[in-house]
């Protein structure tokens, strides 16, 4: 069992996997991941991975842009497997009443650098022929934005993180933090403790007694959530673009050998999780016609399309629906993500960056990380986005009815 380390990440889903290959890439020599079950077992393992751009605010959308050449270029920035990315091109779909809205949103995108346009009806019959579009105005578009396979993505990152020294402990649930003056000095795990001058925390929903325990007590709500999978008739398009469709209120993709299927996750309410370990990973029976109904009235041919599966998964969310990416006011050397919102798989690449970055050097470069502390609740300045949709709707003070993705 690892005693010493330069480094502990708690945590092995996407996010983690990511910070670990960043620490390691830099050249700390002794980077330790511990995961309480096995790589990408949380949210990141669920994830719908779509690869988009598209968010209606900058510091988000240059979190994306930041982290999408790493999926395009996967084998020269990372090395070691495949992020599984496909290259469909990403819509997104807003009502009429928002038209001005995204058309702000588009222009702020491109400010970010995002290659992005805005394009009509006969635009998107080109790209998406077997779709309904009587009900769409404008839409946004990315070219080079597409999805990901989530699972390979995060062995991707671990396994290149190996490469370069790092040691992944699996089945290892990290317990306690240890810290002594004033800064911290390691964690203790099932498997014994650990000392390490650095500990970054990226346990998803299971990782929240963990902030709690160091006085990390901004309100995050785990959440159940649900996506189902279905069989394209052979008469529609062999591929589709990835759709985020704020009019219908769902998103969907690619999915399956040969792209063949579509994966689809409906926006509704989602059910709180009090214990992620009691988390039912199956889809509800209930959802699925949901699903299918939502599906088919964008794309209509999907109307008796076979189920081939699904399952639900756990995130986290706050109060304003964003992540948090910080490291602790008091505790010197003590990192940690939290709160993936469902909407965090695009972003890993950059989040991981940063946080390495923070880590080793005292501040994040690759991109602003500060409008995503913790202490903005405390400091009554939640993240509020200037051209918001309100697509993503809201049913309670936690947020859980999401558009993920």
């Amino acid at each position: 069992m690892v005693t010493t380390a330069d480094a502990v990440v708690v945590g092995g889903g996407v996010i983690g996997a990511s910070t670990a290959f960043h620490l390691a890439a830099r050249g700390l020599e002794r980077v330790v991941v511990c995961e309480r079950r096995w790589p990408a077992a949380g949210a990141s393992g669920k994830s719908g991975a779509l690869v988009r751009m598209h968010y209606t605010n900058a510091p988000e959308a240059r979190l994306a842009h930041a982290s999408l050449p790493y999926f395009r270029h996967w084998d020269e920035l990372v090395g070691a497997g495949s992020c599984g990315f496909v290259q469909t091109g990403v819509v997104r779909l807003v009502s009429p009443e928002n038209q001005e809205k995204l058309h702000a949103n588009v222009e702020m995108l491109e400010r970010v650098g995002v290659n992005t346009t805005i394009v009509g009806p006969e635009e998107l019959r080109e790209l998406a022929p077997d779709w309904r579009l009587d009900d769409v105005i404008v839409a946004a578009y990315e070219p080079d934005s597409g999805c990901a396979d989530p699972v390979a993505t995060t062995h991707g990152f671990l396994n290149r993180a190996c490469e370069l020294g790092a040691e992944v402990l699996t089945r290892t649930d990290v317990t306690a933090i240890r810290t002594g003056g004033g800064r911290v000095a390691g964690v203790e795990t099932t498997g014994g403790p650990i000392s390490a001058p650095v500990v970054v925390i990226a346990g998803g929903a299971w990782g929240i007694p963990l902030l709690r325990s160091v006085g990390i007590d901004v309100a995050i709500q785990p959440l159940r959530v649900q996506v189902a999978v279905f069989r394209r008739p052979p008469s529609l398009a062999p591929i589709h673009p990835v759709c985020i469709d704020g009019i219908e209120e769902l998103w969907f993709r690619p999915e399956g050998p040969n792209w063949a299927s579509t994966l689809v996750g409906v926006a509704g309410r989602r059910s709180p999780l009090d214990d992620p370990d009691a988390l039912d990973e199956s889809v509800d029976g209930a959802y699925v016609p949901r699903a299918r109904d939502g599906l088919a009235r964008r794309i209509p041919g999907m109307a008796d399309a076979p189920m081939r599966g699904g399952w639900a998964g756990a995130i986290t969310m706050t109060e304003d629906g964003k992540p948090i990416v910080d490291r602790h006011p008091e505790i010197a050397g003590l990192y940690f993500f939290t709160a993936d919102s469902g909407s965090s798989f695009k972003t890993a690449p950059a989040i991981g960056r940063a946080l390495a970055e923070w880590a080793l050097d005292g501040q994040a470069t690759v991109a602003d990380v500060r409008p995503f502390r913790a202490s903005r609740f405390a400091e009554r300045e939640p993240f509020v986005d200037a051209h918001d949709y309100g697509d993503r709707g809201s049913d309670s003070s936690i947020t859980p009815r999401v558009m993920l993705g």
